[in-house]
């Protein structure tokens, strides 16, 4: 059985008064160094978190397939796509919606910013619950973006708003929970890893097999999304999200390390 990696101890300074010296007076305040043992991690370094923000991932690449394909060429996960897309509207390009690329973009910020506070709340409770209540959170937003789009699918900018809200949220406690190469909106950086760490480059192909399950995770569930855009409209791949996201709830281990 592989033994657990171990993480250097966390040393802390906490100020001591000594006892009363023979002659009767008392020292100066000194200062001790107490170590904490390490969180524990899985054993071989595997992260429990992974089968979770996996399931995240391909419902974020069913999420920009409803957004870009359904909602007028917006990106509601995926900024970096958003940011390049209100250029291209502000440039005049038909197609394109400065609105409605806004509205994502604030909506994201926001999402993102409760995040932000919800790890205030959160910090001192293990990383699965924490992720765990986050995805519950996403899971609620998206299945009142659902019942938006069954009942009014031309609410563009609600169904925008609610979305990039989740995905916001999300993407702030996965960059706070710093799982490496796991972001679950954008490949980028896992595409570079990909590379730059490769045989071929002179790398060891450090976490090779988590990096290309992202892509494949993403690629699957913006495929999906766009299959179900194309023949049953907005309703029906948002409940496909909101059950993924369910989904990756019940993935979340019951405890792990806190982060």
């Amino acid at each position: 059985m592989p033994a657990a990696s171990v993480q250097p101890a966390r040393r802390t300074r906490s100020p001591v008064r000594a006892t009363q010296t023979e002659h009767g007076s008392w020292p100066k305040e000194t200062t001790v160094t107490i170590n904490h043992p390490p969180a524990q991690r899985a054993p071989g370094g595997r992260e429990p978190l992974l089968p979770a923000l996996m399931t995240a991932t391909a419902v974020s690449g069913l999420i920009d397939a409803i957004s870009y394909l359904g909602l007028g060429h917006v990106f509601t996960a995926n900024m970096t796509g958003n940011v390049v897309i209100i250029g291209f509207a502000a440039a005049g390009v038909p197609g394109f919606s400065v609105l409605g690329s806004l509205v994502s973009l604030a909506a994201f910020l926001v999402g993102a910013v409760a995040a932000g506070r919800l790890e205030t709340v959160m910090r001192h409770r293990t990383s699965s619950r924490w992720l765990r209540l986050t995805l519950v959170l996403e899971m609620v937003l998206l299945a009142t973006a659902t019942a938006v789009a069954f009942a009014a699918s031309h609410a563009v900018h609600a169904l925008i708003a609610l979305t990039a809200l989740a995905m916001g949220l999300r993407n702030g406690t996965v960059r706070k929970l710093a799982v490496p190469d796991v972001t679950t909106t954008v490949l980028t950086l896992t595409l570079t890893g990909l590379a730059s760490d490769s045989t071929p480059a002179g790398g060891t192909n450090p976490r090779a097999g988590r990096r290309l399950v992202s892509v494949l995770a993403m690629l699957t569930g913006a495929f999906g999304g766009a299959l179900l855009v194309q023949h049953t409209g907005l309703g029906w791949p948002l409940l496909a999200g909101t059950f993924g996201t369910a989904a990756a709830a019940l993935a979340v281990p019951r405890s792990s390390s806190s982060s």
